[in-house]
């Protein structure tokens, strides 16, 4: 299906471990992940509201049952992998994650991060690497050099991935 986003979705739930959660109903003033849809994915946080348990990710909304999978993991407490959540009441959402997100720079100019996707053939990179990067397990990149990686700035390629400058 589709990546939906929707404002103000929240809701409770009291499941533990590390997979599916079941969904307990929208919290006052929220709507709940009925408005994301059946079988569409969307990006989550759940954080529990003691302790110091969270994790953002990509889930897929199921109607029956009222539950969210946690699809995939982008980052958490433990460690970037999922969290297995104890017992008690934690808060789950609809949220943007940083890693996911297109913002402006001071100047209003769109700050990008070192990874574009091209269906025309193309791809483009900057000749500057400005922020700190990852390259994740299991993914390559590339780039034409020459490369500037700004003073304080990290390039990460992960265990099993590669970096390639031309």
């Amino acid at each position: 299906m589709a990546l939906v986003l929707k404002d103000r979705v929240k809701e409770t739930t009291a499941t533990t471990g590390t997979g599916t959660v079941t969904l307990a109903g929208a919290s006052t003033g929220y709507q709940s992940f009925s408005a994301i849809g059946d079988g569409n994915t969307t990006y989550y946080t759940i954080a529990g509201q003691t302790g110091s348990e969270w994790e953002v990710g990509i889930g897929t909304y199921t109607s029956s049952g009222t539950t969210l999978s946690r699809t995939t993991v982008l980052a958490s407490s433990n460690s970037g992998s999922l969290v297995n959540f104890s017992a008690g009441t934690k808060d789950v959402f609809v949220t943007y994650p940083a890693g996911r997100s297109v913002n402006l720079d001071s100047a209003a100019t769109e700050a990008r991060a070192p990874q574009f996707n091209a269906t025309n053939g193309l791809i483009v990179n900057s000749m500057t690497v400005a922020a700190n990067y990852t390259i994740a397990t299991g993914d390559s990149a590339m780039s034409v050099g020459p490369i500037t990686v700004n003073s304080g700035v990290s390039v990460t390629v992960s265990s099993g991935s590669r970096w390639v400058v031309l």
